[in-house]
This record gives structure tokens, C-alpha cells and sequence, in this order.
């Protein structure tokens, strides 16, 4: 049995500025309260299959401390449930995962939502 690699290597990192304005201009969206999936198809390359990047709204939360906090869970979360995406996507794409909330859940609340938000993304995904 192949082990499962839990890393977000620099690779799987959403950093290019235009795939993030095309992202927000031309992509779809899903979303589980309090999260919310941005997608958009990607032109097959060499490297990952999947680029993610988190974000948390200034709104809600003012101090850059509180962000990070939950940007970093939204990592972890990520993380654990990536083979999910993974096992179930044909080709490239990117992400953005959003959490929307002034509510403090736990890792735990995040990690469930996470998942219902992935499968409910592959389901849209097939239903395509």
C-alpha cells in the first residue's frame, strides 16, 4: 500500500499574479460554510497537477496575527485532505480556499468543512 504524502511543497503554491486575476475574472466557485473553493482549469505542464492558495479576509479578521492563523489552518487542513483532489480530477487546476467567517472554529469544524468542500468540487466537477 503507497503511503499518502501529506506535504504542500513550493510547487502545489499558487504565487502567478495572472493565474490569480484569471482565477477571480473567469473562475467557478464552490462553497461549504464558511469556506469557499475558487477553480479554474490550467494548461497541462511538468509540474503539480493542483496550485493552491489560502486567503482570509482583512473584513473579518483586522489583525494580520488572526489571519495567519487562519490562513495556517487552512494549509494544514488542506494538507491532510489534498488526495481527495488528487484521486478525483482529471487535469490541472488552480485554487484559492477562502475562509469567509468572523467565526473562530476549530482545525477539527475546518478539517470536516474542507472535505464536504472537496467532495461537493468533485461532484460539480462531474457533473460537467
Amino acid at each position: 500500500m503507497e503511503q499518502k504524502k501529506y506535504t504542500y511543497p513550493k510547487e502545489e503554491k499558487l504565487k502567478s499574479r495572472n493565474t490569480i486575476d484569471l482565477m477571480f475574472s473567469e473562475g467557478r466557485s464552490v462553497s461549504k460554510y464558511p469556506l469557499r473553493l475558487v477553480y479554474v482549469p490550467l494548461p497541462v505542464t511538468n509540474e503539480s497537477p493542483i496550485k493552491v492558495g489560502v486567503s482570509v479576509s482583512k473584513k473579518h479578521f483586522k489583525k494580520a496575527v488572526d489571519r495567519n492563523y487562519f490562513k495556517r489552518l487552512l494549509r494544514e487542513t488542506y494538507r491532510h485532505n489534498k488526495h481527495l483532489l488528487l484521486e478525483n480530477i482529471p487535469g490541472n487546476y488552480a485554487f484559492m480556499l477562502m475562509y469567509q467567517t468572523k467565526d473562530r472554529l476549530s482545525l477539527e469544524e475546518i478539517n470536516t468543512k474542507t472535505i464536504q468542500l472537496f467532495e461537493k468540487f468533485i461532484i460539480q466537477l462531474k457533473q460537467q
